[in-house]
């Protein structure tokens, strides 16, 4: 008996000690409300950029077509027109206009100039070369006073009464043959008369339009004038 009380009083006192002890605590330190914000900004930055990137990569067809198109000009920005090069300037010619009045061809300097060269009896094919040069020049809208139309006959037949109303804001001259075939030039194959030509407000023809022009291709022609006139704006004025 006294062995079974000692050993029970050697448990309790045991338990007695082991249960004044304190407990042992895992103190975790929280983070400050100034790091979680950092933190937070950092992933919020991140994943910004991340989208940035996404975008981006998605984007970079259509800018890059962009630039192409308006930075790089490819082929179809290029003109319609066949460039003269080197230029000629207007000769040192005299014409006749159909009241029989002498002007020279130089004088018609300080405008561009959209010109036809066609006989006075005027085919269907001149009768389309003149309709597309009144056109084009009033499809400048307020730039068509920088431009004037022009025809060019190189013999004396009589030109239609039914074209001369239509030709009242035009400039028709009778021009030697010669002096034309000396400074202008058809494309190789073709004749004077199946190209409109265009000459800058300098003088200098600078510019042969394709044969046989049609609608389709005065819409382009028409883009290679604007385009044109947009650059030459900063020197060139309407009137001469």
């Amino acid at each position: 008996m006294s062995g079974s009380k000692l050993s029970n009083d050697s448990s309790n006192r045991a338990a007695s000690e082991a249960g004044d002890q304190p407990l042992g605590l895992t103190v975790h330190s929280l983070p400050s409300p100034g790091r979680a914000l950092a933190s937070d900004a950092r992933r919020t930055g991140r994943g910004r950029w991340q989208m940035l990137v996404v975008f981006l990569i998605c984007a970079a067809p259509v800018v890059a077509s962009y630039f192409m198109y308006y930075v790089v000009r490819p082929e179809g920005r290029r003109n319609f027109g066949e460039l003269i090069d080197p230029q000629r300037p207007l000769p040192d010619q005299a014409g006749t206009s159909l009241r029989g009045q002498s002007a020279s061809l130089k004088a018609l300097k300080g405008q561009w100039l959209l010109l036809s060269v066609a006989g006075g009896v005027c085919d269907a094919a001149c009768e389309r070369h003149l309709y597309l040069q009144r056109q084009l020049r009033e499809g400048l809208g307020k730039e068509r006073d920088r431009g004037d139309w022009v025809w060019l006959i190189p013999d004396q037949a009589p030109v239609p009464d039914q074209l001369l109303p239509a030709l009242k804001d035009a400039t028709v001259l009778r021009v030697a043959p010669e002096a034309l075939s000396a400074w202008l030039q058809p494309a190789e194959g073709h004749q004077l008369a199946d190209h409109l030509y265009l000459v800058d407000p300098m003088g200098n023809w600078m510019l042969r339009f394709p044969a046989q022009l049609d609608m389709a291709g005065a819409a382009k022609a028409k883009r290679d004038l604007e385009r044109l006139l947009r650059a030459s704006a900063s020197w060139d004025q309407a009137g001469r």
